[in-house]
């Protein structure tokens, strides 16, 4: 049997919460912040549970975890490193920086998590930062200009805590 998560009581009653106030159906996306920070991700069978709870149809409440980028309906690793691939970072070589962070941390096409958990690798269709690309965020700190024999020094900088973002570099 699958394993079926269920919502955390804090979780159920901020949804409470929420239903006692006017235009309730307004708090959907601060419930699935709160789902996605307890479990890391969006769990199918809880958001099941939050459209029953909160009375609005699943396909709103799918819809609105589909458009923003931050919900996820996979788990994601400890550490989370973003590839941008919009326009300007794919031009100047996002898709070799993406490849070669699959290659360090051993992930097969198709798989998006380390075994071990530790990291996970997203790709954006654009962040917004096209002057400095290629664009990649790792744990929400921006590295510009990023090529991919930069990969391996900022997996370890990762790995010792030591995560900074790396200057722009000139073309």
């Amino acid at each position: 049997m699958k394993n079926e998560h269920k919502l955390p009581e804090t979780v159920l009653t901020f949804i409470d919460e929420c239903l006692r106030r006017t235009h309730a159906e307004s708090y959907l996306i601060p419930v699935l912040q709160r789902v996605q920070n307890h479990f890391g991700f969006l769990p199918k069978s809880c958001l099941d549970e939050v459209a029953w709870r909160m009375k609005v149809p699943y396909v709103k409440v799918t819809g609105v975890a589909t458009f923003y980028h931050f919900f996820s309906f996979e788990p994601r690793g400890k550490n989370r490193i973003t590839v941008c691939m919009g326009t300007a970072c794919y031009v100047r070589g996002a898709e070799k920086v993406l490849s070669r962070f699959r290659e360090v941390l051993g992930l097969s096409k198709g798989r998006n998590m380390t075994d071990d958990g530790e990291f996970s690798i997203e790709c954006a269709r654009c962040l917004g930062a096209c002057a400095l690309a290629p664009v990649v965020v790792v744990n929400d700190r921006v590295h510009a200009g990023v090529k991919p024999d930069d990969v391996p020094g900022i997996i370890k900088a990762i790995r010792s805590g030591k995560a900074g973002g790396v200057s722009a570099r000139k073309a």
